[in-house]
Parts: C-alpha cells; structure tokens; sequence
C-alpha cells in the first residue's frame, strides 16, 4: 500500500478515537531530533492529538472510508444475527475490539448485534455503552463521508437495523 498523504483539513481516523480534522502540521525537536507532527483536533471528546507522521501509518491513521465501503457496511446492519452464548464478559471484549479496529464493517457488527428493537427485551447497562460507543463511532464517519448531519446519520443507520 502506498503512503498516504494528508493535508490540512482533512477528515481522518485514528481507531481508538474516531474521525477527527487534520488541523495542521508542526515540527517538535528533543535531544536534537526532529520529528514533525500531525495535529488532529477531535471536536467532540474536545482532544487535540500530536502524532508523528513516521508513526501515522503503524497507528493506524486513515483517511474516511469510501462511500461504498460505507455503503457496504450499511448494508451489513441488515443481516440476522443468532445470540452468541459466550460469556458476556468475553464477548464486550471483543466488541470493544472491533470499535477500536476503527474499521466500519467491523463497528456495524457490534452495532448489529447489540441492536434491540422495541419489541427485544432490554439490554443490560454495560450492552448499551458498547451499543452506543459503536453507534457513535459509526455514526461519525458515516456523517463526515456522506457531508450529513449526524442524526441523519443515526437515522439511516436505523432503518437499516429496522430492515433485518
């Protein structure tokens, strides 16, 4: 793959924390090191990240998605999902996982099988932060790919649950 290069204003996203803006670029130098730094504003969790462009690639950094990989993960919220009998505690570790891969289709499935309609019984507390640290995450990359809000982003994402 080759390298990506960002600039100024971009949209990217690191996997623990989401989409966030590229607001700039700064040279920092220790101990006679030079590094140069990509600074990435996530407006929500009011955080500013500091990290090294030789560094972006190893974390993770990405540009947003496609809109078809997008689309494709959209689609995914559709599919039927049979109950897992894991131990729950085991299971919230993988879902916590896949939200922090940063990698759409993988939020849509944590999305899809915490997902309770009105008609389900009720999700315990620590499913519903799962739930909604994934539709979160979803809903942020899905907003800044399609230049939509994001409850209009939550609301495409639950006709498509609705769907299945």
């Amino acid at each position: 793959m080759s390298q990506v290069t960002y600039k100024e204003g971009d949209f990217v996203v690191y996997p623990v924390h989401g989409v966030g803006r590229l607001i700039g670029f700064e040279v920092y130098e220790v101990d006679g090191v030079k590094a140069e730094l990509m600074i990435i504003s996530f407006d929500r969790e009011r955080m500013i990240l500091r990290l090294p462009q030789e560094k972006a690639k190893h974390a993770g950094l990405r540009p947003l998605s496609s809109k078809e990989d997008m689309v494709e993960a959209l689609e995914s919220l559709k599919v039927k999902t049979k109950a897992r009998r894991t131990m729950w505690s085991r299971r919230a570790q993988e879902y916590e996982t896949k939200i922090n891969s940063g990698d759409p289709r993988s939020i849509a499935e944590v999305i899809r099988c915490l997902y309770r309609s009105a008609t389900q019984p009720d999700q315990s507390y620590s499913e519903r932060q799962i739930y909604q640290a994934a539709i979160e995450r979803f809903v942020r990359e899905l907003s800044a790919v399609e230049s939509i809000d994001e409850t209009t982003a939550v609301n495409r994402v639950e006709e498509f649950l609705k769907a299945a």
